[in-house]
């Protein structure tokens, strides 16, 4: 089958290369008109989600707001130059209609005592925006950064924090590391790629498809937005796993066929490519679709949505590297190698063939010599992984330049037990008043439970509204008529008391994405008093605890399922019931070494000042994302390696033989494939936010590994100590195999 459509594409080859092209324009029409990408997405199958629909449902909306610090070196907070500078700045938000209150420590909507800084010279003030049915990315990604745009002062310094700024940074930070990582990593895969080919035309080819793949990427990952919400992290998966399968793909077919034009007419030589590496490129592409597909099971909205985005430019990738790329060799046909470099010796396969043969025989020759210490590496770099902590980097993980960690860390820093990190409690009950005698009692013996809690600064709840009444004063209280209370009261109990719930919250300090917070949480939850109905607790640490305990709990299926296509795939390639499974056990090896030095670098932080960024938990979404995409990535090469080992021993029947020349063969473009691919990785290192770094570095560890100490070593020693045990397979399933008949044949008959 791929035979005829190596025939067929050199057939109509310029319709083929016209196309791809004019595809190019509508993928950059909808990356220009862009998408609705989310900085956060709240699964609201959670326990925490469960409980924010339980609020939004019975209590009146919490208005959108962001807040702001005015400082000054020289002036007070008190002093009226102060208060007349703030009162200037402010103005313009006050005539401004999508503004529904601006408050200050001025006008009685902050409290003092909490709103100026202990060394009196700063205070905040909140800026709550209008509810009116705006969706969460309308008001980060417009609304907000217009609002803020007009606040500004000349003798006053002006510092925004919250969630609307936090998560408006957060995106176009992430968008801005997409377009810049893809600008930085270009002409330095393009030298690498001359580097390879020795010549300028054949450098372009695989930069073109590049282009074209992670254009198309882009668009549709823009273009699933508009029907369901879409982590902005997906655009660097995109650029990232889009540029390095889809160059790697490229190579691959490139130096195949660069190969057969030597000796076969261009027809031929595009019939034996595509039977050939074609067929690998396709089996390549499944493994790294299997593990993107993964990500589909850890059901949270932070993991899913990246893995569609790279299964997306995965096929893209696979659509152009087998359309465009075979028609455009049929186009240039011995002219692929136009425009030599002089200092580039392009005949060097014969060197670079001999260090592979040598090193895969001297290797065959004392192979548990190379094994035992090869793999004892490997399982050493991998410890520390046993020591991560994950959580989110939030605040924390943007740049420290950005205005929100800024203005996060002044309020930290200065002023008096901020409350940065509320935790909201629910206590919902099926029948009757929230507000009965038994009731408001046990809310209240649970306020004062929760306020003598680790780093809980203060309780806000209808049992709080003043240290004067006592348990049976709220009793009391609340026994009577509600419209006979004083306004302050009714217009507490309206916010904070629903039909069937009431709500309380945590008031403290603690980082939302710190394993302190979730402990609290986890407190609160299981060692609560008792309360006469259902405890629910929610915001950002609860929401992080439950992301934590769903990826936990699914990822072990998740991987497992992940192996087990995996295997399926690479026997019907290879035909054997042990390659396929020394292939995955060392690919779980080269992934764990990566963990492990993702925990040294990033969550003990030993190149943080030259990466520049703040030690921390690892991202919680980050280890089964890595496993999902990396385990596809690196399969590329064994798959490439193992096919072409299989089509040898097809020709020769000599296992020996067969992986010498399979290495032989596939060193040159395998290590310039993973070069490339590392080198992708690698520049998305120097990326803004922490995630996309801890992303782009981890991965590039990974390949790296894999492409060196996994295939140079382990995997030539491996099928020495194999013989011919490594094409062995069960009668049952060798007659599957035979069915199927999806290996490559030996090239030579």
């Amino acid at each position: 089958m791929l035979e005829t459509w190596g025939r067929l594409v050199y057939r109509f080859r310029w319709w083929i290369v016209a196309f791809s092209l004019l595809s190019l324009g509508p993928a950059v029409w909808m990356t220009y008109r862009g998408g609705r990408l989310e900085s956060v997405i709240l699964p609201a199958n959670t326990k925490a989600g469960k409980a924010l629909k339980v609020i939004q449902r019975e209590l009146p909306p919490v208005l959108p707001s962001f807040d702001l610090i005015f400082r000054s070196p020289t002036l007070r907070a008190t002093d009226p130059a102060f208060e007349a500078e703030v009162k200037r700045a402010l103005n313009p938000l006050l005539h401004d209609p999508q503004v529904a209150r601006v408050l200050t420590i001025y006008n009685g909507g902050e409290d003092r005592a909490e709103s100026i800084s202990r060394d009196g010279h700063a205070t905040t003030a909140k800026v709550e925006i209008k509810d009116d049915g705006r969706d969460q990315t309308t008001l980060t990604m417009k609304i907000y950064p217009g609002l803020r745009a007009r606040v500004h002062s000349t003798t006053l310094e002006v510092t925004a924090y919250g969630l609307l700024p936090r998560n408006y940074e957060l995106t176009t930070l992430a968008e801005a590391d997409a377009k810049s990582g893809e600008m930085r990593v270009l002409p330095l895969v393009g030298l690498l790629l001359i580097f390879v080919f020795g010549s300028l035309t054949a450098a372009a080819i695989p930069l073109a498809v590049g282009v074209l793949a992670v254009t198309a990427g882009i668009a549709g990952t823009l273009l699933l937005s508009k029907f369901i919400p879409v982590l902005v992290y997906a655009k660097n998966v995109v650029v990232m796993v889009g540029l390095g399968v889809a160059i790697d793909y490229s190579l691959f077919i490139l130096s195949r066929f660069r190969e057969e034009i030597r000796d076969k007419p261009v027809p031929d030589a595009l019939a034996v490519t595509m039977t050939t590496t074609g067929r690998v490129v396709l089996f390549s592409g499944a493994t790294v679709a299997i593990g993107l597909l993964g990500m589909l099971f850890v059901r949270t909205g932070h993991v899913n949505t990246i893995g569609m985005g790279g299964a997306i430019v995965l096929v893209m990738a696979l659509f152009y590297a087998t359309t465009f790329l075979p028609a455009l060799l049929a186009v240039l046909g011995p002219r692929v190698d136009a425009g030599r470099v002089p200092f580039l010796n392009i005949d060097r396969r014969g060197r670079t063939g001999r260090f592979w043969h040598s090193l895969s025989t001297m290797i065959m020759a004392h192979p548990w010599k190379v094994l035992l210490p090869t793999a004892l590496f490997l399982i050493v770099l991998g410890l520390p992984f046993l020591h991560i902590r994950l959580g989110s980097t939030g605040t924390e993980g943007l740049p420290k330049t950005a205005e929100a960690r800024k203005g996060w860390e002044q309020l930290k820093n200065d002023f008096q037990k901020p409350d940065t990190n509320p935790i909201v409690v629910v206590v919902r009950y099926p029948e009757g008043s929230p507000l009965s005698p038994g009731r408001v009692r046990r809310l209240y013996d649970l306020s004062r439970w929760m306020a003598k809690l680790p780093a809980v600064n203060g309780v806000a709840s209808i049992v709080d509204l003043s240290p004067a009444i006592d348990r049976n004063g709220y009793v009391e209280l609340f026994g009577g008529p509600i419209d006979r209370l004083p306004k302050e009261m009714q217009l507490a109990l309206k916010k904070m008391v629903g039909s069937h719930i009431v709500m309380l919250t945590a008031q403290t300090s603690l980082s939302a994405s710190g394993m302190e917070a979730q402990d609290l949480v986890k407190t609160i939850e299981k060692h609560h008093p008792p309360v006469g109905g259902e405890l629910m607790v929610t915001g950002e640490s609860a929401f992080q605890l439950d992301l934590l305990e769903a990826i936990r709990g699914n990822s072990p299926s998740v991987v497992g399922l992940v192996l087990c296509v995996t295997y399926v795939v690479l026997f019907l390639l290879l035909g054997s019931l042990l390659l396929p499974l020394k292939a995955v056990v060392l690919n779980l090896l080269s992934i764990t070494a990566s963990y492990g030095a993702l925990v040294w670098v990033f969550q003990e932080g030993h190149l943080a000042r030259w990466l520049d960024f703040t030690p921390g938990p690892i991202e919680a979404m980050t280890p089964i994302m890595m496993f999902c995409i990396l385990f596809g990535l690196s399969m590329d090469y064994e798959v490439l390696l193992l096919g072409r080992i299989h089509g040898e021993y097809m020709c020769t029947g000599d296992n020996t033989e067969a992986v010498a020349l399979g290495l032989e063969r596939t060193g040159r473009s395998i290590t310039g494939a993973a070069a490339i691919m590392a080198l992708v990785l690698f520049g998305f290192g120097f990326s803004k936010l922490v995630v996309v770094k801890v992303i782009g570095i981890g991965m590039g560890i990974a390949i790296v590994m894999d492409a060196t100490i996994v295939r140079c070593l382990l995997v030539p020693a491996t099928m020495r100590l194999l013989g011919n045990w490594n094409w062995w397979a069960p009668r049952p399933m060798a007659r599957v195999y035979k069915l199927v008949s999806l290996g490559e044949r030996c090239r030579y008959g």
